[in-house]
């Protein structure tokens, strides 16, 4: 429902970013296939990771609209009402290895955002599959992870339409509240899959 995740996202906020700006992505994307059919009919993750393959009259068209596409659908799967605190497991462990600490984590991850000028998206990734080692890259307009095949364990959208209406010029507050909404169950389950060199999509 639009209004789960309140307090920290609002109903018409959630409502708008899901039903016009994601929908609106997903429409001209589907239209811009319509318009290259020779990419074939594969899931958005495996037309992503063949960006730097794919004919070149396609690649402005599927970095920009597959990248947010893919990034949107990605968003959705990680905030859940009820979650935030901290991971536990193989993915708390390798936030200590990578990070130095769960606090550590956050304070980059938020710094790494917050350094980020203009639209874009920050993740948490492996640095590759079948490796426990963490990263955190933030990558402009709808720039996605898959195609430096560097799979995404966490994701946050930096676009202005993710916040502006509830947290006008303030992506901090936004940033603090996203992390009261992280699923760090279904995170965990990705980084199980791509660090035992499984390219599931949760």
């Amino acid at each position: 429902a639009y209004d789960a995740l309140e307090p920290f996202i609002p109903a018409e906020m959630l409502r708008r970013h899901h039903a016009i700006h994601h929908r609106a992505t997903t429409a001209a994307l589907n239209a811009a296939l319509l318009r290259h059919p020779d990419l074939g009919h594969g899931t958005i993750e495996e037309l992503l990771r063949d960006l730097p393959t794919a004919p070149q009259a396609a690649q402005a068209d599927l970095r920009d609209l597959a990248g947010g596409h893919a990034n949107h659908q990605f968003q959705w799967k990680v905030i859940s009402p009820g979650q935030g605190g901290e991971p536990t497991g193989a993915l708390a462990d390798a936030i200590a290895a990578s990070f130095g600490s769960f606090a550590g984590f956050r304070a980059q991850f938020i710094a790494a955002a917050m350094a980020h000028l203009g639209s874009g998206w920050a993740f948490l990734a492996v640095s590759g599959l079948r490796t426990t080692q963490l990263e955190i890259l933030v990558l402009p307009g709808n720039d996605s992870v898959l195609p430096l095949h560097k799979p995404g364990v966490l994701i946050c959208d930096l676009w202005e339409h993710a916040y502006d209406a509830a947290y006008p010029a303030d992506r901090a507050a936004y940033l603090d509240a996203i992390f009261h909404l992280i699923d760090w169950p279904v995170c965990a389950d990705r980084f199980a899959s791509f660090s035992a060199g499984v390219m599931t999509i949760r």
